[in-house]
């Protein structure tokens, strides 16, 4: 998720100059293709593998993934100088590890693991299955069983291989005016660049040490506990500390219990505190108190016989006002980043022509400053990637994908195709300057307006599966577009070549669409993904399965009520942000996210209670040791995630073997109470 941030640019330079004054004037810097190792290569794999089943995992479960760039920074750092220290006790000669290596790792991995997100696998796709049709219900209009298309392999590589390199060389011949003229901040890319530039000075090092112990060490329990607690989670969804009453069973019917998760609480000690808070309080408004009360007047507003995931009962409530307010919250959010995008690019219009006057005499550490950027700026320009092969990639990955997809969705016309890659462009600029203005990536706002359109110009027959794949289609341009442009900052702020991050981009991506797809079938075929009663409950794909039938029946079919309460929560969701906005930062850092507390309302409030868990260890932590909390809070999270998520591969491979866990922890009440 994605977070507001400001950072200044002349901070960022300084930061920079400071970090690498003294290391930077004896190292030379490498030739692109020197950045580009083998090593590099296979450490990018094994990461990106890791990070793909993370990603898929939080996808499948709660559709909250935090940014996992420090943990791929961190390991990207330990996996090589691991290895370089190995082979030079051998007696090997060893190429030094450059903090350029480094970032093309970093974006290697980042460009593998952005497609578990970004190719719909959680979301688009897994919305035209049969379980979320079912889900739905046969007899529900505009759910046909003709639009379905079950997960296969083979169609999910070609899908992935044909989208995701497009919106790379969508915006290549805009790095210069993005990067050097209009100064954009990317806020995680540069965080990122700090991260790696840290690294590799002297004292850097040495933190960066302590921080991949820290890593190791929470990883290590996490994985240990996940093992252990899946010894007692039995046969079924019933048992183990996933299900653990700690509130009480009145409470726990509510999902309101702590499920002892290593990944929800990292990433409660990842994600903001404003989030974990937002998330919390969805829980307790949904769950706590709207569905308790709707469910008293089961028989009126709907049918009371029911059953728990019928769309035409209590389901239908919670699934649509989630989306009512997830939309509320993307439509003011894409507003405002277009609204801030014009504006911005209007002053610079009008202030070029104003340019201050810079003065020759200036102080030793301005020169210092100014030298520095320019030679960044001439490290980042000298290796160009020449406008034509970025068009001509385009076209002509344009024309193979329009000649492909619609082979693989026969409903979404080769025409509807050509007109998406017509437009993407334009939004691709507008989503990746406004991830450089705020850091929020809106693709998946992008991805549900082609969803939409599409689903309604389609109609009933075949509108779904065209909907959805154009929802697929339209993410994976304009959130590769954006990681582009972030990895491009990284690049900038290391001294690293334009041209090593654009060919790491796409080996990260060519990895991406083979692992990314594998690490999803690993899930699909060892556990039971879209069971409303499971842990893998794949959240998204109901909600945007229901939204390509909105595009084409409209609100005819929802339960009685749930129209008018979910124009409440959309519009809530707008004022909400408009006062974050509008206040004061003191008064607007307590006011909660709308899309934060939508997930909870769908899903259940169990994991509400990890995140806030994490959320309340950093707060004391904060508070007890601030400079420890910053220097390792991100390692630990990052631990605890990874470690739940290597867990993930042997508990499939179980699953596969069919091999049950050995004991059922049950808790329920007491026979004949």
């Amino acid at each position: 998720m994605g977070t507001e941030v400001e950072v200044s640019e002349p901070l960022i330079e300084k930061i920079a100059a400071v970090n690498d004054e003294e290391e930077e004037a004896d190292q030379p810097i490498p030739e692109w293709k020197d950045q580009i190792t083998i090593r590099g290569l296979v450490a990018s794999a094994i990461m990106g593998t890791l990070f793909c089943i993370i990603t898929h995992k939080l996808n499948l479960t709660v559709g909250i993934i935090p940014s996992l760039n420090v943990a791929a920074g961190l390991l990207g750092f330990f996996l090589v100088k691991s290895w370089t220290s190995f082979l030079s006790k051998l007696g090997f000669s060893i190429k030094p590890f450059t903090r350029q290596e480094n970032t093309v790792i970093q974006t290697c991995v980042v460009a593998c693991y952005g497609l578990a997100f970004s190719g719909g696998f959680g979301s688009s796709l897994l919305a035209m299955d049969e379980r979320t049709y079912q889900l739905i219900g046969a007899d529900y209009p505009g759910n046909r069983a003709e639009d379905v298309k079950n997960p296969g392999l083979g169609w999910m590589i070609g899908f992935v291989v044909v989208v995701s390199f497009l919106g790379l060389f969508s915006l290549v011949p805009l790095r210069k005016v993005m990067i050097l003229d209009y100064k954009l901040t990317y806020p995680s890319g540069t965080a990122t660049a700090m991260l790696i530039n840290s690294f590799h000075t002297n004292t850097g090092a040495e933190l960066a040490g302590k921080q991949v112990r820290c890593l190791g060490k929470y990883l290590s329990i996490s994985f240990f506990w996940s093992c252990f607690k899946w010894f007692f989670s039995g046969v079924g969804n019933s048992c183990g500390f996933d299900n653990f009453p700690s509130f009480g069973l009145t409470l726990f019917k509510n999902t309101f219990y702590f499920d002892f998760s290593p990944t929800y609480v990292g990433c409660g000690l990842i994600c903001p505190h404003i989030v974990n808070c937002s998330v919390l309080l969805g829980a307790i408004i949904s769950w706590g108190f709207l569905w308790p009360f709707i469910s008293q007047h089961a028989g009126d507003w709907y049918p009371a016989d029911l059953g728990s995931n019928d769309f035409k009962g209590l389901y239908g409530y919670k699934v649509f006002i989630a989306i009512s307010l997830i939309l509320g919250d993307g439509l003011y959010n894409l507003i405002k980043i277009i609204t801030i995008t014009v504006k911005e690019m209007w002053n610079r219009s009008t202030k070029d022509s104003k340019l201050p006057f810079v003065n020759d005499i200036q102080d030793t550490e301005t020169s210092k400053l100014l030298l520095e950027q320019k030679k960044r700026e001439i490290v980042f320009l000298k290796d160009g990637i020449p406008t034509w092969f970025a068009a001509s990639g385009y076209v002509g990955l344009a024309a193979i994908s329009t000649a492909t997809i619609p082979t693989i969705f026969p409903p979404l016309k080769w025409y509807l195709v050509l007109c998406s890659y017509l437009i993407a462009p334009a939004l691709a600029f507008c989503n990746s300057y406004g991830t450089g203005l705020t850091d929020w990536n809106l693709a998946s706002t992008y991805g549900k307006i082609g969803l939409f359109i599409i689903a309604s110009l389609v109609g009933t027959d075949g509108g779904v599966i065209a909907g959805l794949a154009a929802c697929g289609v339209m993410m994976s341009i304009v959130s590769t577009a954006a990681d582009l442009m972030q990895d491009f900052k990284t690049g900038y702020l290391t001294l690293s070549s334009a041209k090593s991050m654009f060919v790491s981009q796409l080996l990260g991506t060519a990895m991406g669409c083979v692992i990314a797809p594998l690490t999803f079938w690993m899930y699909w075929t060892a556990f039971d993904i879209g069971s409303p009663d499971g842990p893998y409950k794949a959240p998204y794909a109901v909600i945007f399965r229901e939204m390509a039938i909105l595009g084409i029946e409209g609100f005819s079919e929802l339960p009685k009520h749930c129209l008018a309460l979910c124009c409440g929560f959309f519009v809530a969701a707008l004022v909400i942000n408009l006062l974050r906005d509008a206040t004061p930062t003191k008064i607007s850092q307590f006011i909660p996210v709308p899309m934060a507390m939508a997930v909870p309302f769908y899903i259940g409030a169990y994991f509400a209670i990890d995140m806030f868990v994490g959320t309340v260890i950093l707060f004391i932590w904060e508070l007890v040791n601030r400079k420890d909390s910053e220097d390792y809070a991100g390692a630990v999270a990052s631990g605890l995630i990874c470690g739940d998520g290597i867990w993930t591969i042997p508990s499939a491979i179980l699953s596969i073997f069919r091999v049950n866990p050995p004991v059922c922890m049950y808790f329920g009440p007491a026979v004949g109470s």
